[in-house]
């Protein structure tokens, strides 16, 4: 009897998948559906396979009963009450109304960026709180040299920014040291107190080594020294501190500020512009990202961003770790296989391939293993990303980055690494080019790793 039951739960699961995958597909009403008086209505169908999937899952919940020891309620074997999301995997729609700033840039007025903190994906979000700045201050933003930081060009859109606004906004180190015999900063007024604008003795170096003349580093709040966490700020207090007469202006790294948070975080960004995104990747590596997907992905796919290396100590010292056992993952990328019904996975990943080699073998659904792509080494027979090498972009760090992160903003839905800056710059994507969805979350959102090791 015992084995017939264990059968019968099998069979209920499988039934229950079915269903849950008719479900997604109809989220929404078809433009063509018929309106005949014997018709099911969307609305009669929608309830009816809800309540089916509820009949199910209490079907399954009174089956494992009898295989459990003590008071088990009415959870079923994954604990989960009805994972259904109101709206399935649909798109999230974008706001209608923006809070904006128009961006209207005095000509002989610069803001001089200046991004030291972590990588690339931190100096996009420090870039992005500069062009904030440079907005409320009235200036042209001076994107850094290449010798100072990244080379911006390569992976960023810079005249689409400009585009998007309908003026200069933003100009290259190039750009504007081109007709200027001496470049100098006039005034440094340091959003970050300590150290003072982030900048150190090396940086320094550097800024004075391209000929750069320096004034006098300062915080606008001194005070802020003794603070643990950053203060949140808002635009009254801004203004007052750092509206200034000064031609070239330096406020210095931006990643850690706190500022307006709700007003730079929404969809599209916190300025006044025609386009979906300001901040989005170069022509090049859009154009690669399409193809790659067209080879080897299709129209329907979820990206999972699997972050690993060095997450494991970085994870384990916060209140809640986000570093989760590779079966544990697994069981988590199951469920969002299961809402979003997708044939196949992108795999964004620095794990090594013992790490996915175990992933891939466990992410299995209806008894089919459920590929995890990974974009292949560069070879001549293939041509989704002759663009890149025809441009001598291919092989380069940032770019391949770049078209990871692209490649991921485009996918149905998203899985994402909690607390990776470069999860949240696909997701500011997702959210300015309305590819987000209701299924897009963080791994094993919502839960802590069954495992956890103590910290050395």
């Amino acid at each position: 009897m015992r084995d017939a039951e264990l059968r019968a739960l099998y069979l209920l699961r499988s039934q229950r998948s079915g269903l849950l995958a008719l479900f997604n597909r109809t989220a929404a009403p078809t433009n063509g559906s018929s309106s005949g008086s014997n018709a099911v209505s969307y609305a009669d169908l929608h309830d009816a396979l809800l309540g089916q999937i509820k009949i199910n899952r209490e079907i399954q919940a009174a089956l494992l009963s009898a295989h459990r020891t003590g008071a088990a309620g009415n959870a079923t074997e994954d604990g989960l009450d009805l994972d259904l999301p109101a709206d399935g995997c649909r798109r999230r729609e974008l706001p209608s109304n923006r809070r904006t700033i128009e961006w209207n840039p005095k000509k002989d007025r610069f803001l001089f960026a200046i991004c030291v903190s972590g990588q690339m994906s931190n100096h996009l979000i420090c870039l992005e709180k500069h062009m904030f700045f440079a907005a409320l201050l009235g200036r042209i933003l001076v994107v850094p040299s290449q010798k100072l930081d990244y080379q911006y060009d390569r992976v960023l859109d810079i005249n689409h920014i400009n585009d998007c606004i309908g003026r200069k906004v933003v100009i290259t180190y190039e750009e504007f040291t081109e007709k200027r015999k001496k470049v100098s900063i006039d005034q440094f007024i340091c959003y970050a107190a300590s150290p003072p604008c982030f900048i150190d003795e090396d940086h320094v170096k550097k800024l004075k080594g391209l000929g750069i003349s320096l004034g006098k580093i300062q915080a606008a709040w001194p005070e802020d020294a003794k603070l643990k966490e950053p203060k949140k700020r808002f635009v009254e207090d801004i203004m007052p501190k750092f509206t200034t007469d000064a031609e070239v202006l330096v406020i210095g790294d931006m990643f850690y500020a706190d500022v307006e948070e709700e007003w730079v975080m929404q969809p599209g960004g916190p300025l006044a512009h025609k386009c979906n995104t300001l901040i989005q990747p170069s022509r090049l590596i859009m154009l690669t990202a399409q193809r790659f997907v067209q080879t080897f992905l299709g129209g329907n796919y979820i990206a999972l961003h699997f972050r690993r290396h060095g997450f494991l100590k970085f994870c384990n010292v916060k209140k809640e770790s986000c570093f989760f056992p590779i079966p544990q993952a697994a069981e988590c990328i199951l469920r969002i296989v299961e809402k979003a019904n997708a044939p196949v996975i992108y795999l964004s990943t620095d794990a090594a391939e013992s790490e996915t080699s175990l992933l891939q073998s466990l992410v299995v659904f209806n008894d089919r293993q459920v590929p995890l792509v990974k974009r292949p080494e560069h070879h001549n027979s293939e041509k989704w990303d002759a663009l890149l090498y025809r441009n001598h972009m291919g092989g380069d760090n940032q770019v391949e980055a770049m078209l990871d992160k692209t490649i991921c903003a485009l996918s149905n839905v998203f899985i994402g690494a909690s607390g990776s800056t470069f999860t949240e710059d696909i997701l500011r994507l997702r959210r300015g080019w309305g590819s987000a969805s209701h299924c897009d979350e963080y791994l094993c959102q919502g839960e802590l790793p069954n495992f956890i090791a103590e910290l050395d």
